[in-house]
């Protein structure tokens, strides 16, 4: 039987203690792994171990596909109406906002997101989520379409059956709540991965799955790495789906994976290397905010990041002069700190790479204005870091850093600056700042990014799409759009007189 791990917290925004297993969920039950591996779980913070999880492999990922097969055959699936998929949901969002304060927590300690945050935002968003596809679990519709008097013809939308799910480590539960609401409310079961560096979370969240009134096999927790469940999940001939958030090089691999099995649908949330744009007649001081914000939120460890912070000559030199002071003047220390705003980077790994694009930078001829060195000895602390005097074929101005690192560049004319924001392989967001509306407008219409904001920048609402253009992914999170990603169409027709 695996063990479990026990956390006191003491500190000026979390006190209390937290209970989580170990061990992988599978069928309802928690269980060792079939080849007892383990994953090692660090405190970005310190850099040392907080304890260890077992680590799953393609005999785990094989076992929870058999019960999730079974449980959609049996017990979910078309014999669950979606009124009773609703209330499941809905009492699972009550017991997540229970036991909030821990998961918030738990994401603090392991991903080194602020506390606040991961409270305020993460986990408060993510209860929104589940609730807002609980509400659409009972209106799951097909349509009857008109075609002859002899035929009745409509279309139902049934469930895929088995879907994977692999999230990432820079939002944990958020992606977790972003995940599983949409499958469950369409009638699939699940098989979820979480990023093996910050799995604590999801395995608070697997002692709540049975108490919400799931059946045992609908949702099921595989913890492991991505070489090896991972991969497992993408090439299972018996998953119908897979959803993954991450970077773009996985996400190639995953695609290619899904093909070479069984043609399973993916649908994929990629990087980005967002392009801020702020003109001459911007609103400066709140453009300098929503800039701050754009770029060091979640300590740049953000996919809709805006990394490229394009500026019109005009307004330039002011406008680093209060990007800069605000930048210096954010809070980066403790995650469990009142006034933290940046906490670590998420692992010694993501550390490294970050310093190593700020070296290339430095290399390229661009200047440090600011930043670009560790702070302390201990934990993954970089500072919030301004690039100026970038050129656009930079490695750090083409290239998404996941970091606190912004690049500062000018430009002239709206013509210019709509050629150099879509000069990208990516596209998953972009910012404009001004005040002339019909600028707005026909500036966010040009570029080429599944998500637009005119005058503010990192604001998805449930309500709409995310997902991006071109590298940045293949579908949609969120909105009613997730939901056509978790059902196949069927059309039924059916004879009322035709004759042969």
């Amino acid at each position: 039987m695996p063990g479990s791990f026990t956390k006191t917290f003491d500190t000026p925004t979390y006190k209390g203690t937290v209970t989580i297993p170990l061990g992988l969920y599978i069928n309802g039950k928690h269980v060792d792994p079939v080849e007892g591996g383990s994953i090692e779980i660090v405190n970005p913070s310190t850099g040392k171990v907080i304890t260890s999880v077992a680590g799953g492999t393609k005999a785990d990922i094989d076992l929870a596909v058999q019960a999730a097969q079974t449980a959609y055959k049996t017990s979910w699936g078309l014999k669950v109406s979606g009124v009773q998929r609703g209330k499941l949901l809905f009492k699972l969002a009550d017991l997540i906002e229970q036991r909030i304060d821990q998961f918030a927590a738990l994401d603090a300690l392991a991903n080194g997101k602020a506390y606040n945050t991961a409270y305020s935002r993460d986990n408060t968003g993510g209860i929104a989520v589940i609730r807002y596809y609980a509400g659409w679990a009972d209106k799951i519709n097909g349509k009857v379409i008109e075609t002859n008097d002899k035929k009745l013809s409509y279309t139902r939308h049934e469930p895929i059956g088995v879907v994977g799910q692999i999230i990432p480590w820079n939002v944990p539960m958020f992606s977790l709540c972003l995940k599983i609401a949409p499958a469950i409310a369409t009638g699939n079961t699940i098989i979820l991965k979480p990023s093996e560096l910050t799995p604590l979370s999801a395995l608070l969240f697997t002692t709540l799955v049975e108490e919400a009134g799931f059946p045992p096999g609908v949702i099921n927790v595989v913890n492991g790495y991505g070489a090896t469940a991972g991969q497992a999940i993408s090439e299972h001939p018996n998953i119908g789906k897979v959803a993954f958030t991450g970077s773009t090089l996985t996400g190639r691999k995953i695609m290619e994976a899904a093909a070479k099995s069984n043609l399973k649908p993916v649908t994929l949330e990629l990087g980005g290397k967002s392009p801020t744009i702020i003109f001459s007649d911007a609103d400066l001081e709140q453009a300098v905010k929503w800039a701050i914000h754009g770029i060091y939120f979640n300590h740049g460890q953000n996919c809709c990041a805006g990394s490229r912070i394009l500026v019109q000559n005009g307004v330039y030199d002011e406008f680093l002069k209060q990007f800069t002071a605000q930048a210096q003047a954010l809070k980066v220390g403790d995650p469990f700190e009142e006034d933290t705003y940046q906490g670590p980077q998420v692992s010694e790994t993501q550390f490294n790479r970050i310093m190593g694009y700020i070296e290339s930078g430095k290399a390229d001829g661009a200047n440090v204005h600011i930043g670009g060195n560790r702070i302390g000895n201990e934990g993954y602390y970089i500072q919030p870091t301004i690039f100026t005097e970038c050129q656009p074929e930079m490695k750090i101005v083409r290239e998404e850093i996941f970091g606190p690192v912004a690049c500062v560049l000018k430009f002239e004319t709206e013509e210019e600056v709509i050629e150099q924001a879509n000069n990208t392989t990516y596209g998953l967001a972009a910012s404009v700042f001004t005040k002339d509306i019909d600028r707005g407008f026909r500036v966010a219409h040009a570029l080429e990014a599944g998500n637009m904001w005119i005058n503010c920048c990192n604001q998805a609402e449930i309500q709409m799409p995310f997902g991006g253009y071109k590298q940045s992914g293949i579908g949609r999170e969120l909105s009613e759009y997730a939901l056509e990603h978790y059902t196949n169409v069927k059309g039924v027709h059916v004879n009322l007189g035709i004759r042969l």
